[in-house]
Order: structure tokens, then sequence, then C-alpha cells
């Protein structure tokens, strides 16, 4: 690996996390937050909708959060280790 490891799994800044999600996607993740799951990071590609990914409190899986605040429980994202 070629510099240092940029990913950090400590405090996580939730505002930031956050700004800029729809809001049906904020009611989704309050919700979803009751039942053990933790916003993790968020995509953001150029010139499109920033994609949340959202992890469950066992840490082995992983659901992106649609635009309007609907699960996809098989998304075709790689997630590095």
């Amino acid at each position: 690996m070629y510099g240092r490891e940029r990913r950090q799994s400590e405090d996580l800044d939730t505002a930031a996390l956050r700004a800029g999600l729809t809001p049906a996607q904020l009611n989704a993740l309050e919700t979803l937050e009751q039942f053990g799951w933790t916003l993790r990071f968020v995509r953001r590609p150029m010139f499109r909708d920033p994609i949340p990914v959202l992890f469950h409190r066992d840490g082995k899986r992983f659901v992106v959060l649609e635009a309007d605040g609907t699960l996809n429980e098989t998304p075709d994202l790689v997630i590095r280790d």
C-alpha cells in the first residue's frame, strides 16, 4: 500500500455524513439506527447522488440506503476489510 491509511474507524462525524442526504434517507436512517444499524460512510461519486452505506451492529452485513429511503440489501459495492 502506498502512503498512510486514510480510512478512519474512530470518531465518525455524523453531521458531515448526513449532509446531503434526502429527507427520506434521513427518516429511514433514524429508524434503522434504533435497530442497530450505523451509518459508516457515504460514497460521493461526481455528478451523482450520495450513496450512504450502513452496517449492522455485528459488522458483517451492510446495506445501501437509496434516495427514496428504501434499502438495497444486495448492492454491487466492493467493501475492503
